[in-house]
């Protein structure tokens, strides 16, 4: 695949989670996996990050921080008010360049959503994505509210002539409402983009041999799993 954005809707989607199980599944049928986090914000020098899940979970893969920003902001607002640089799309793009030199697959996770802002300039994931001729897979809630933003998402990205290749719920809940099983089937419809997997809530908790059998089950053979998009929605709406 080369190089693969992952755009969340917003924040607290999943978007970590998912990206440690497509890493863990590329590992694990031996390809050379890198993930790029271009800017890490909520979190201090010296602490882990989401770099260090996504290591504990997938196993041997290569991850490069650009920045990292105290404040739970937007790169660009943490980057200000930490009197820090800011991050150019053009860095984050050259990054996942190199790293595809001797890389498999690269995986490169942006903060919140697509449109969040990475420099002064207005930056943002899309200009990475565009940049790079990348497609993006978008990382969208299971309930009410995720399809208007998987659509505002996916209409920002046909607008810059990026691909989008798929749709993932992020947390898929335990008990779902009438909104999620309803969503299983609007969601492709809104991101113009096939379902490619809905992995369980709290997938994060399990050691990583079961990760790794847990997310094989949650996402499409597009992304090396089995899921099947059809069963899993018709179990969930019947």
């Amino acid at each position: 695949m080369g190089v693969l954005v992952v755009t969340g809707t917003g924040t607290d989607v999943g978007k970590t989670v998912v990206t440690a199980a497509i890493a863990a599944l590329a590992v694990d049928r031996g390809r050379r996996v890198a993930v790029l986090k271009p800017a890490q914000t909520g979190v201090r020098d010296g602490e882990p990050g989401d770099l260090a899940e996504v290591r504990r979970l997938a196993g041997d893969v290569t991850t490069r921080e650009l920045r990292r920003y105290p404040d739970p902001l937007s790169p660009e607002a943490a980057a200000r008010r930490a009197g820090l640089p800011d991050l150019h799309p053009a860095e984050i793009a050259g990054a996942a360049a190199k790293l595809d030199e001797d890389h498999d697959l690269v995986l490169v996770e942006g903060a919140g959503g697509l449109l969040v802002r990475f420099d002064t300039n207005g930056g943002t994931l899309a200009d990475v994505a565009w940049a790079l001729g990348a497609p993006v897979l978008i990382v969208a809630g299971a309930g009410l509210g995720t399809l208007n933003a998987t659509a505002l998402t996916a209409e920002s990205l046909r607008h810059r002539g990026v691909e989008t290749i798929g749709v993932v719920v992020g947390r898929w809940p335990v008990e779902p409402d009438l909104a999620a099983r309803s969503n299983l089937t609007d969601l492709p419809v809104a991101a113009g983009a096939p379902l490619l997997g809905a992995l369980p809530d709290g997938i994060a908790a399990l050691p990583p041999d079961r990760f790794r059998a847990e997310a094989r089950d949650s996402l499409s053979p597009w992304l090396d799993g089995d899921f099947d998009s059809d069963v899993f929605t018709a179990l969930h709406t019947a």
